[in-house]
């Protein structure tokens, strides 16, 4: 490989910089990177934190020596294989020779898919599970069916609902979709007990959380 440390003294990441040595090189060549693709997969990797599931990447090195925080925000939407997340993350810190990657923080997913010293796959895959469900529905809805205790988002299309201001509202919808009460009933429709049904949907049927309604599974 041509030398390009003539060219790229060292590479800006969000809090520090990659030091760019003839090592340094090495290492990211045997990750499949240069200097100068490593500047293009951080300008494509590189979180702004507007919203967008994302992890902080340091190293535990780092952090216990003179250089902190050293490390990048990145987007996890922006990949879609954990092999080459965790690539992209020994890339960034290829001055270290083995580098004990340290997540310090993340955003914008729930925090039982985030771990410090170990954000395997599974969790990996989850969280872009999320993000995608979250650009179909409401994060908030997301949100209130893994609060649920449902982290099969799998199950969520077949669970969701919609959206009610009230049990009693959607219990009402349930009524008058399935039954002609004034036919049924005459004025005594206007005594039906809505409160009382949605009571009884609600304890067998179906679970509301937040104005989120699902059918229980």
């Amino acid at each position: 490989m041509k030398s390009t440390t003539q060219n790229i003294k060292a590479i800006r990441l969000q809090f520090g910089e990659l030091t760019i040595t003839a090592e340094v090189e090495a290492r990211l060549e045997e990750l499949g990177f240069t200097p100068e693709t490593l500047i293009d997969a951080i300008g494509e990797h590189k979180s702004d934190c507007s919203g967008n599931p994302s992890i902080y990447c340091g190293t535990y090195s780092k952090y216990s020596g003179e250089k902190g925080i050293c490390g990048l925000w990145i987007d996890l939407t922006t990949f879609y294989d954990y092999d080459d997340f965790v690539n992209f993350c020994y890339a960034i810190h290829a001055d270290e020779e083995d580098p004990e990657l340290m997540f310090q923080d993340y955003e914008a997913f729930p925090r039982k898919w985030y771990d410090e010293s170990c954000f395997g796959q599974c969790c990996f895959e989850a969280v872009r599970e999320y993000s995608d469900m979250c650009d179909k529905y409401s994060p908030d809805a997301v949100d209130a069916f893994i609060d649920w205790g449902c982290e099969e988002l799998e199950h969520f299309e077949d669970c969701y609902v919609g959206e009610y201001d009230s049990k009693e509202d959607f219990a009402r919808e349930i009524v008058n979709d399935c039954y002609d009460l004034e036919k049924q009933m005459g004025h005594l429709a206007n005594y039906f007990d809505y409160d009382a049904y949605a009571r009884d949907l609600f304890m067998y049927d179906y679970y509301y959380d937040n104005g989120y309604v699902f059918r229980r599974w």
